[in-house]
């Protein structure tokens, strides 16, 4: 409390430098004073946290575990683009890389099925989506397509090994082949149709990052079983595979904007970046050294299927990540409502 009194003769004990001097804060204090506080002025306004309820973050980050939903992925890929291959091999007479290709197609069909029916908890969940066809799903779409195309390329590498009903086996084969590219592709779109924002952000290039992740991953297994004499298409396609997948990825980091961090940061970053390494090892390989040394073709190929699998794991984990910070939920949900403009808060 204060000790100074009002009376007739004016304010009694009151204490220095108490007095109210109007706009005497306002006054600058020299040159130096005015630069100084404006350089070290300080936000009235804290940096926005983003933060939820009870720390909790705004999405449910995805429950799938990395080893199940990312192997879907690869093997899936490397399934269907292998089909294609095959069918381009043995249309032009390089008859131990389409033995090679079919046979692998069938592993890895079985494969990503397997994965998928694991992380599904129970094989029955998996017919169950089969009792209804739903073309707004992708899950749903999916799951016909596995149907479909399993059996195709599973009759296609059983006439292949056996050399029976070699008819039946071409016209396999040529159905494996035409459902190859959506078998390599869906998965993409299957992901890319979740609320996971850098997944959902990256619908455009990410059906393409898969597809050329799954060529050079067919490729690279052709490189690794077929003979040196066989491989020179093999070697194109993956040139070409590597060439899209790097190509898609850089559209993606430059469109996606925020929702693309996750992808070169984190556990998720790390994995693409070891993708990308090995993309370039893999294709400089096949080119310099593949058409001629047996064991630089295998080693050039297994470069890329490990490629191929590092990019699967780092697209799996830039999701989890994205789902688990809501900075990449938040912001963008913004940036959205900024670009529709007033009328979209009204």
């Amino acid at each position: 409390m204060s000790s100074s009194e009002v009376g007739k003769e004016g304010v009694r004990g009151e204490r220095p430098g108490r007095e109210a001097e109007i706009g005497k804060g306002l006054r600058p204090q020299g040159r130096r004073g005015r630069r100084r506080g404006r350089r070290g002025e300080k936000a009235m306004v804290p940096e926005a946290e983003f933060t939820s309820y009870y720390g909790k973050p705004v999405l449910n980050p995805p429950v799938w575990k990395p080893l199940d939903v990312a192997g879907y992925f690869f093997f899936g890929g490397l399934a269907g683009a292998g089909s294609v291959l095959a069918a381009g091999a043995e249309l032009t007479g390089r008859p131990a890389a389409a033995r090679a290709l079919k046979i692998s197609s069938l592993a890895a069909i079985g494969a990503s099925t397997a994965a998928l029916v694991h992380d599904l908890g129970r094989p029955e969940r998996f017919y169950n989506m089969l009792r209804v066809m739903k073309p707004t799903s992708p899950m749903s779409v999916g799951s016909w397509l596995l149907a479909v195309y399993g059996p195709a390329v599973g009759a296609a590498a059983a006439s292949e090994v056996t050399g029976l009903l070699p008819r039946l086996g071409r016209a396999a084969t040529a159905g494996a082949a035409v459902l190859g590219p959506a078998v390599a592709a869906y998965t993409a779109v299957l992901a890319a149709d979740t609320a996971v924002p850098a997944w959902h952000e990256a619908h455009r290039e990410l059906p393409f990052v898969f597809v050329g992740s799954a060529a050079a991953a067919a490729s690279g297994m052709a490189l690794v079983a077929a003979p040196v004499r066989e491989n020179g298409p093999m070697r194109s396609a993956a040139v070409f595979g590597a060439g899209l997948e790097l190509a898609a990825a850089k559209l993606l980091e430059r469109r996606a904007g925020l929702a693309a961090e996750p992808y070169k940061r984190g556990k998720g970053g790390a994995f693409m970046r070891a993708g990308e390494i090995l993309s370039a090892a893999g294709t400089a390989g096949c080119v310099l050294f593949g058409g001629r040394n047996r064991a630089a073709a295998a080693l050039s190929g297994a470069a890329l299927l490990a490629s191929s699998a590092c990019t699967r794991f780092g697209v799996f984990h830039a999701g989890v990540q994205s789902a688990v910070d809501p900075k990449y939920t938040v912001v963008l949900q913004r940036e959205r409502l900024a670009a529709r403009g007033p009328a979209s808060a009204s």
